[in-house]
């Protein structure tokens, strides 16, 4: 299957980017054939302005949307890796989103309101904290992890089999259990 890795994190040191390159490494392995849109590294313009929706409603898109609905497109699984800041993604990810799955590309609506036009296999979503697991499911705010882009983006937009993983205290765990995520990252893109 193609598989398109979105990645968002500045830090190309970051354990974000050790789970890319096991994500990456797993999913080749298993005999995928993988793209990495590092967003950063692309220095991707994540601002939607009046002009992209302008143009959007025109039909006459940027080149760099186009290229990167052509880069979804070529997809059947879609692999997102962020970090969660206040609750979301990464401002530069955000606006990839909304730059990227625009009307007509990514939804539509009709009589029944709004459909996803996405037809990919699956999603993976992983995801990284600097807080505790037991802080996010008592104040129940795992809820606004997962919920805004495994339903609000992807199942709103098509992708109906998606799963989220998150790995919490990455700031603070020792080296041992920073490898045991890497381990699930790596079963995790082996099931893909």
């Amino acid at each position: 299957m193609n598989v398109l890795l979105v990645y968002a994190h500045p830090n190309p040191r970051s354990f974000n980017r050790a789970i890319l390159e096991v994500a990456d490494a797993t999913l080749r392995e298993r005999g995928h054939a993988t793209r990495i849109h590092d967003l950063y590294q692309m220095h991707f313009r994540a601002v939607l302005d009046g002009e992209d929706l302008l143009r959007n409603w025109r039909g006459d898109l940027p080149a760099d949307t186009r290229r990167e609905q052509d880069a979804v497109h070529w997809a059947r699984g879609l692999v997102f890796i962020y970090p969660i800041w206040w609750f979301g993604p990464p401002a530069i990810l955000k606006g990839w989103i909304d730059r990227v799955f625009t009307r007509k590309f990514a939804f539509d609506f009709g009589p029944e309101g709004m459909r996803g036009l996405l037809t990919h296999e699956r999603a993976l979503i992983v995801n990284t904290l600097g807080g505790d697991e037991a802080t996010y499911q008592r104040e129940r705010w795992y809820e606004l992890l997962v919920r805004p882009m495994a339903e609000g983006v992807l199942g709103a937009c098509g992708v109906r089999q998606v799963v989220h993983r998150a790995f919490y205290q990455v700031t603070t765990i020792a080296p041992a259990e920073r490898q045991a995520m890497l381990n699930q990252v790596r079963e995790l893109a082996a099931a893909f």
